[in-house]
């Protein structure tokens, strides 16, 4: 599982006009099964997601994000074994 942070490099006002085709890819993604979660930090500094995937899966798909391709953002990738979930969450627990 990976924890991504994505970090802001432009203005806002850059981010803005991005975001309707970034959440288009989102979507597409979560349609995937590729991410589990995801939302803005805050302060809207950038954001997070949280997936489950191969690495080079999540490489391409993040490669795709019109934040990325605008060169609007970095991404700081974090992988980690969920060895521990609440309750009704035991399909992401890793062995």
């Amino acid at each position: 599982m990976f924890v991504v942070s994505l970090n802001y490099k432009v203005p806002l006002t850059e981010i803005d006009r991005l975001q309707a085709a970034h959440v288009e890819w989102l979507k597409a993604c979560y349609a995937e099964g590729v991410f589990i979660a995801s939302g803005p930090k805050k302060p809207r500094t950038g954001g997070i997601i949280v997936a489950q995937c191969s690495r080079e899966i999540l490489d391409a798909r993040l490669a795709a994000d019109p934040f990325a391709k605008a060169g609007a953002a970095d991404y700081d990738v974090t992988e980690f074994l969920a060895r521990m979930t609440a309750a009704g969450l035991d399909a992401f627990k890793e062995a």
